[in-house]
């Protein structure tokens, strides 16, 4: 079905709010009391964006569960029966490497209620992208959501539901028919990319630590789609260390040009900040300065590409109480128009709030940690400036190398010249 949108003066005037779609029940996804992935990150998100006035004004829209036959857009009838069963078992906790559906491993242990806790994030995600088709906005955020790496039949890397991925196929049959997704947690966004690699309809992009170097141990340059959706799956592997400079210089050397040549009437971001240099899960070395450019380049390209429907989604990051906090706060901001400068102070309220969930946390003091966030623009092979610092030279030599790896097994399918930096 092809899409029919209108444009101009008169969609602008229609629309002017924008969504932060949110409900308490997130916090009901809690694997164990010591799995990394701790909702109070989300508490703490929320909270955060309240003390600095960023939600002032703002109707949160609460969502509700997503119903099975959303579910089943993406996951298998079986593995849906098994979530529900297992979280409503007497078993709870790790069952063993070899548990069925991969419920009751390490990474994901069984808890109570697990369908359900689940199935309010996957409908956060599907009321976010509700809200952006029915015209009744043009930006939607929802923190909760963001589980990438969800399996049609198998849970996987913290995730049960792969709420972007049934948010995604929701919109196909609604309307639109040219999806970019862009991904930028430090892990490979698998489970995206596996639901749609030989659908044409849906550009995935993601940035993503080395392969070689972390799990799930996928997403390399030449990963590029199936059949008639060649082209339009796009990986950008770096390695452990990049810092926001070279990862902006990453980032812009791809996912614009492919995001102009694809043409998307709408952007969603899985926007999982694990790529902090504090991140105990993950190698790579961004600061808050850094992901929150990263958060306005992607809002800039859809409203540069997108008439500005831009759907954001969380995803991992486990610096629980330094790092999510704030830079999904920026997110928020970065949705709602309502910026928050890095050097703003850290309200005394909020780090009042921290200290008694985690007082052996030492509590930044600013909303930025003072990272570069200015970058040499990518200018084709051959063209990797000379700074005269030996490591720094070399570590821009390994992000080209990646850029030019990515570009050449992409572009020209998306009728690119991989090796002109105009495109």
């Amino acid at each position: 079905m092809t899409a029919s949108f209108s444009s101009g003066e008169d969609s602008a005037a229609v629309v002017s709010n924008r969504v932060v779609v949110w409900s308490p029940d997130y916090l009901s996804y809690r694997w164990s009391a010591d799995h990394p992935m701790n909702p109070t990150r989300l508490e703490l998100t929320m909270s955060l964006a309240r003390a600095l006035g960023t939600l002032e004004g703002v109707e949160l829209v609460r969502p509700d569960a997503a119903a099975d036959a959303d579910l089943l857009r993406i996951h298998t009838p079986g593995y849906v029966e098994a979530v529900k069963q297992a979280g409503h078992s007497q078993a709870s906790g790790v069952l063993g490497a070899d548990a069925p559906y991969g419920l009751g491993t390490e990474d994901n242990p069984v808890f109570p209620q697990m369908h359900e806790a689940s199935a309010i994030l996957a409908g956060g995600s599907l009321a976010a992208a509700k809200e952006i088709a029915s015209g009744r906005t043009r930006r939607a955020v929802s923190i909760g959501g963001g589980m990438h790496h969800a399996m049609p039949g198998w849970a996987s890397g913290f995730c049960v539901y792969n709420d972007v991925a049934i948010a995604i196929s929701w919109l196909l049959d609604n309307g639109f028919d040219r999806i970019a997704y862009i991904d930028v947690d430090a892990h490979h966004g698998d489970g995206v990319q596996h639901a749609f690699a030989g659908d044409p309809r849906v550009l995935t992009i993601s940035l993503h630590q080395h392969p070689a170097t972390l799990w799930p141990n996928t997403g390399w340059s030449s990963e590029v789609g199936e059949g008639a959706a060649e082209g339009t799956s796009i990986n950008l592997p770096v390695l452990p260390g990049t810092v926001d400079a070279l990862w902006l210089r990453g980032f812009h050397a791809i996912v614009p040009g492919a995001i102009a040549a694809f043409r998307p009437q709408i952007v969603i971001s899985q926007c999982g900040v694990d790529s902090h240099r504090e991140d105990p899960l993950a190698d790579l070395s961004l600061t808050v300065d850094g992901q929150r450019a990263a958060f306005l380049a992607m809002r800039d390209l859809a409203d540069r590409y997108s008439e500005g429907r831009w759907l954001a989604v969380g995803g991992g990051g486990y610096g629980l109480v330094r790092v999510v906090p704030r830079s999904w706060t920026h997110l928020i901001a970065a949705a709602l128009d309502r910026e928050i400068d890095t050097g703003t102070a850290v309200p005394e309220v909020w780090r009042e709030q921290a200290s008694a969930l985690a007082p052996s946390v030492d509590l930044p003091e600013t909303m930025g940690d003072g990272g570069e966030v200015a970058y040499l623009p990518w200018d084709g092979p051959g063209g990797t400036p000379e700074t005269g610092n030996a490591s720094v030279d070399r570590a821009l030599t390994r992000i080209d190398s990646a850029v030019i790896a990515t570009r050449r097994a992409c572009f020209p399918l998306l009728g690119l010249d991989p090796e002109d930096p105009r495109d």
